[in-house]
């Protein structure tokens, strides 16, 4: 509800995007690329499985696994998602994006359903692993994972 969020000092923004409720603050890596799918396959679906692939990519440089998980988008590990996806395309180019988890205040879920989902958790990677995380860090490592799935070059 607005007014608890607004206690917390977090703003609602309704967008058009696919997905229901999420929330990004510090701690997040938000990445909304813009991409011509035209140049790579005219199919939504397969363009949200390869952003899942990014952070799966990027999750295995902690030896940690993380999954797809039937009739859900975003990346899970066991049963707690890390990774939220809402895209939208507008003549075959996209928008919005994914939001990964590194040291957010977890907390703040619980404020909404992410996802429209009320019977998972979330997760970090912070509590994952269990020690401090530079979103640095883990920025080089997007990145690099991006290039590699999307077969892109980035400068």
């Amino acid at each position: 509800p607005k007014p608890i969020l607004d206690k917390f000092g977090i703003s609602v923004y309704e967008i058009e995007r696919g997905g229901d409720v999420t929330y990004h603050g510090p701690g997040q890596i938000t990445g909304y690329p813009i991409i011509d799918l035209r140049n790579y396959k005219k199919d939504v679906h397969w363009y949200l499985r390869q952003l899942e692939e990014v952070i799966i990519t990027v999750l295995a440089e902690y030896n940690i696994i993380g999954k797809r998980v039937k009739d859900y988008t975003g990346v899970w590990v066991e049963n707690e998602k890390i990774a939220a996806i809402g895209v939208a395309v507008k003549k075959w180019v996209t928008y919005h994006g994914f939001a990964f988890n590194v040291n957010p205040d977890l907390s703040h879920f619980k404020l909404i359903n992410p996802c429209g989902i009320t019977d998972k958790e979330v997760t970090s990677l912070e509590k994952i692993i269990s020690c401090n995380i530079s979103i640095e860090e883990v920025e080089d490592k997007i990145i690099s994972a991006f290039k590699e799935v999307f077969s892109v070059n980035i400068t």
